[in-house]
């Protein structure tokens, strides 16, 4: 059966109260981040005053949720050492703070004896989940919508559980 899973900004665009992300891959092929990322391999950094150069639709849309009060989370579960790409999204993750998102990481090592969702995710207002399937080398593969209650609250859980133990971004150094 097929599903129509709308455009994350029509998601977020009906949140009220909260929406958290959950990331737990080491490497993305995201090809709409392939020129940034090959920048930064070649040594360019963003900076928070060059912001026209980063800002997106991506962070307008969550600042935009945050101005009308909710609150965005995400908890991003690596491996340590960390991969290049993890090192990238770290060097980057200050868009997502100067968007209003709380970002935490967790090293994996911490994360043993959590029951962890077996994908990416962003849970809007504890009533529907957006999951994220990517193939093994990282590439996007589809989103799957799920407002199961069941699901729901195994995955709000697993995040809570996660985001208690991870560390602030302004505190998790490379």
């Amino acid at each position: 059966m097929s599903q129509t899973v709308p455009p994350f900004a029509d998601l977020l665009a009906r949140c009220r109260h909260s929406a958290v992300h959950l990331e737990t891959r080491d490497v993305y092929g995201v090809p709409e981040e392939d020129e940034d990322f090959a920048a930064w391999r070649a040594g360019h950094r963003h900076t928070p005053d060059n912001r026209e150069q980063w800002w997106n639709s991506f962070h307008s849309c969550v600042a935009e949720a945050v101005g009308r009060g909710v609150r965005v989370r995400r908890a991003r579960i690596v491996s340590e050492p960390l991969s290049e790409y993890v090192r990238y999204e770290h060097s980057c993750t200050f868009q997502n703070v100067m968007a209003g998102e709380d970002v935490r990481w967790l090293p994996r090592r911490l994360a043993s004896d959590l029951l962890i969702p077996g994908n990416d995710l962003w849970l809007f207002d504890n009533d529907l989940i957006r999951f994220g399937l990517f193939s093994g080398d990282g590439a996007f593969v589809e989103h799957t919508l799920c407002d199961d209650p069941d699901v729901i609250k195994n995955v709000s859980e697993a995040f809570e559980n996660v985001w208690s133990r991870a560390i602030p971004h302004d505190r998790y150094t490379v």
